[in-house]
Order: C-alpha cells, then structure tokens, then sequence
C-alpha cells in the first residue's frame, strides 16, 4: 500500500487510501454539488479542456489527461479515449455543465480554473480517474478535492484500467524530454536553501518545493527522506534543453506543486 506522507497535516488524506479497503465503488467519487448553475459547453477540446458558448475555455482541476498530437506529434495512449469519454458524460449531461471554481481562477494561458459537475451533481474529473482516462494532479491552492480524486485514480489503478494498463511510473534512465510524467526512485539527499527544498533522486533526478509552496508539506517529514523510495509526478524541465543546466546539477528537475504529488513508497 502506498502513503502519502507529505502532507501538510497528516490528518488531510492520510487515511483516504485505507479508507478505500471499506468503501463502495460508488463512494470513492467526489461529493455530489446538485446546487450549481450550469453553464452551456460549446466544444469538448481534449480530455481535460471545454469551451462554452461564452467563449471560455476551460481547464478541469485535479486531472492531466494524455495529450493529443499537435504539430506533428502522435496522440498519446489514451488521449482520444479521454475526449470522446468528456464527451459523453457533457452529452449525457444535455450539454451542459456546473462550475465549481478554484480558489484560483485563471491559469497561466487565460483558462478558467474550475470542476465540472453533470446535471446529476457528478465531478466529472473523479468520473474520468476512475476509469483511468487521466492522473490526479493538485497544485496548489486549488485542492479541495484532492482527496477524493485521488481516491478515484487509486480504484482505476487497482484495477490495471485505461492508462494503468501499463507501466506509467519512470525510473533513472527513461527519460527522454520534459512533460507531464511520474518518477520513481531513491532519494539521495535533501537540501534546502534560498531556491526551496530540494530532494535528489538516484539517476540525475531531482524534486523541487518552492518556497512558496512549503506551507503546503510537511517540511521535517522531507528531510526525513534520505534513503526512501518515492514516486513523485508532476511536469518535469529539461534544464539541458533550456540552456539553464550548470556543472553539477540534475539535468530533469520536477517541480511539486502540492504535497499530494509525493509518495512514499514501502
């Protein structure tokens, strides 16, 4: 069993994976919001984006999809499923949506940040994790459901379904560019200075905690970690692409956006 074992209180998802032991398939999904308004969906875009017909595009927190190919590039496994799954749940749901916005609205592209929910009051994210149509991704502050979609990833995961049919989890040695991926490894040594905390994983790896972003983990608990195994995921840089490698450094530096992206492993 895993344990996420950064969190800022233990008390926050400590419990949520033994919870999963106990409770029913139905229950792993996210509370229920019937109170929403809802709001007309023009185009399904990918498998984590809508646009309405106000013409807002819309980022779905707490779930990274696989990516369609663009310029050239193939789809990623999944990344069409993903779509066209997005896109039943918004048909079945008469096309149209409720938003539960972010405690932050806007992402760096000019997207509204938000959780869509079908007319039945269903997270739609929770719906696509639990059939491992995506990754449970948390960035800070917009968490507040981080718990429950984790528990939805956990069920797909279990179960081997869509993504997690293969091996996602990349070690030293396997990665090729930068982009959204999941590590894992030993961690080599913990350090923290000016730029943040920062955790070195075997294979010229390493993890970065902003400063931030700190109040987020439970700081002690991460320099406790020499000598672990984790899985830690997020969009990993190629700093040697970017010119901004210097002698000494890690050349893949992944940045942790919120405590609920770190694992320890046994």
């Amino acid at each position: 069993m895993r344990h996420s074992v950064i969190l800022k209180k233990a008390s926050l998802v400590g419990a949520f994976f033994i919870s999963l032991l106990c409770v029913d398939l139905a229950q792993a999904f996210c509370p229920q919001r019937g109170d929403l308004a809802q709001v007309a969906v023009r185009q399904v875009v990918d498998g984590d984006t809508v646009r309405l017909t106000d013409g807002r595009s819309i980022r779905l927190i707490g779930i990274n999809t696989p990516e369609l190919g663009r310029k050239g590039r193939s789809d990623e496994p999944y990344a069409v499923q993903a779509k066209r799954r997005l896109q039943a749940l918004v048909d079945a749901s008469d096309g149209r949506v409720g938003l539960l916005y972010g405690a932050q609205r806007k992402d760096r592209y000019g997207r509204t940040l938000a959780h869509l929910y079908d007319r039945q009051g269903r997270n739609l994210e929770a719906q696509l994790l639990s059939e491992g149509l995506g990754f449970m991704v948390a960035v800070a502050p917009n968490s507040a459901l981080v718990a429950c979609q984790a528990q939805a990833e956990r069920q797909a995961r279990n179960k081997r379904l869509g993504v997690w049919r293969d091996e996602q989890v990349k070690t030293a040695g396997q990665l090729r560019s930068g982009g959204f991926a999941l590590l894992g490894g030993q961690v080599t040594a913990v350090q923290r200075n000016r730029g943040g905390l920062w955790i070195d994983l075997d294979g010229g790896r390493v993890l970065r905690v902003a400063p931030e972003l700190l109040g987020e983990f439970d700081v002690r608990a991460l320099q406790k970690l020499k000598g672990r195994r984790v899985e830690a995921r997020g969009w990993v840089i190629d700093r040697q692409s970017r010119g901004g490698l210097k002698s000494g450094q890690a050349r893949w530096m992944l940045p942790l956006t919120h405590s609920a992206m770190l694992e320890l492993l046994p």
